[in-house]
């Protein structure tokens, strides 16, 4: 089946505390931008069902109409618990992620694929060691100060730690160092395991993927956004692997975006999700396409999940490796305004294009054809990466 008349999408949001009506809101704003751009006729309305968080799409693009239901597979409630650190708790992580990815060698090995992502997981590392000098300092100072009251006084400046690092963290939503801190120390804590809350959490997913799979649309699109990707990677293998996925149902479709799966793959405990990428990797039963950007400097950019992390099978068939090219689909105004914008840039494949290429987020996920109908044909990208550069490769403790 390519033509769809109607649909159901799955976001699986990355590493991200924000409630899931943000993505409803980004959804809207940015269809409405790309309606302008591209022609397209985008209208959201109230999601039929109030099991789990969406909306509904009708809209008519590339001549034809369509409906939609995208639901947002939330675990955002478990991000907020891992963030609950406190100050001490994100510098004792801080110690434990630095020993992990350097002890295991990750990080160097990381680093042969792409520098990019590498200084995006050294940044709060550098930036948080800076806060708590700039912290001492101030006591120095401090302490230098009222030393002339009285010499024991001097211990007094000691104050002003708490302080200067309460200060930056208030002000982390412009930083975003304890963010990305709590990030990579969550891939980090486990070696690339899950802990039990979000196996359960997946297994929820899965669950409520089979039920769309035997409903009555055309097709079913599973988006996973950055850390989201590789939990829809084991989602996907596991309703795969129990037969989960009706032969005469909808088409099944995998659109991964800006994935950062060697974050992970690439630590000594990742067997399920190596395994998992593996099995994947040669299924008939979907379509997988992964978008990243070089200029996104947080994703592994054009690196094939599979074949970096050193399990691609004989036989292996995804993922199609594309590039949504950021600097040939944004206009040079746009471009320039964007480029130093990190984290914004991260969530550019959500956002409209002034420049379309034939990646376009809202006629992939309300457009008339299936992921596999848009991209038959399309080469991989020439610029990916495929050596196996991952030191741990097995699958299985």
């Amino acid at each position: 089946m390519t033509a769809v008349r109607r649909r159901h999408v799955f976001y699986i949001p990355g590493y991200d505390p924000i409630p899931p009506r943000r993505y409803r809101e980004l959804y809207r704003k940015q269809a409405a931008a790309q309606a302008q751009v591209s022609g397209h006729e985008i209208a959201l309305r109230p999601a039929i069902g109030k099991d789990r968080f969406g909306w509904g799409v009708d809209a008519r693009i590339e001549g034809a109409r369509t409906e939609a239901g995208i639901e947002v597979l939330v675990w955002s409630d478990i991000v907020k618990n891992s963030m609950d650190q406190g100050k001490a708790g994100t510098y004792l992580q801080l110690i434990r992620t630095a020993a992990i990815y350097i002890g295991t060698g990750a990080l160097w090995r990381l680093m042969r694929l792409r520098k990019g992502p590498v200084i995006a997981a050294l940044y709060p590392v550098g930036f948080l060691l800076a806060q708590l000098g700039l912290a001492f300092l101030a006591a120095w100072l401090l302490g230098r100060v009222l030393a002339v009251l009285h010499p024991w006084a001097a211990w007094g400046g000691l104050v002003a730690v708490p302080v200067v690092l309460e200060t930056f963290r208030r002000l982390d939503g412009r930083f975003f160092a304890y963010y990305l801190m709590h990030d990579y120390a969550w891939s980090a804590r486990w070696l690339g395991a899950n802990p039990p809350e979000l196996e359960t959490r997946m297994a929820e997913f899965g669950d409520a993927i089979a039920q769309a799979l035997k409903g009555g649309c055309d097709e079913v699109l599973v988006v996973g956004h950055s850390s989201g990707a590789h939990l829809a990677v084991s989602v996907l293998a596991d309703l795969i692997r129990e037969g989960r996925v009706p032969a005469t149902g909808p088409a099944l479709s995998f659109l991964s975006l800006g994935q950062v799966v060697p974050m992970v793959s690439f630590l000594p405990r990742a067997w399920r999700l190596r395994a998992d990428l593996a099995y994947l990797s040669t299924r008939d039963e979907l379509f997988w396409l992964d978008v990243t950007a070089p200029g996104d400097g947080c994703a592994f950019a054009l690196c094939d999940p599979v074949a970096v992390s050193g399990v691609a099978p004989e036989g292996k068939r995804w993922p199609l490796v594309i590039s949504a090219a950021f600097t040939q689909t944004l206009s040079p105004a746009r471009w320039r305004s964007l480029r130093w914008r990190f984290f914004r840039l991260h969530f550019q494949y959500l956002c409209a294009f002034d420049r379309p290429g034939d990646y376009d987020y809202f006629a992939i996920t309300a457009g008339p054809q299936t992921l596999a109908a848009r991209f038959a044909g399309r080469a991989p990208s020439p610029a990916r990466i495929e050596r196996a550069t991952s030191g741990y490769r097995s699958v299985a403790p």
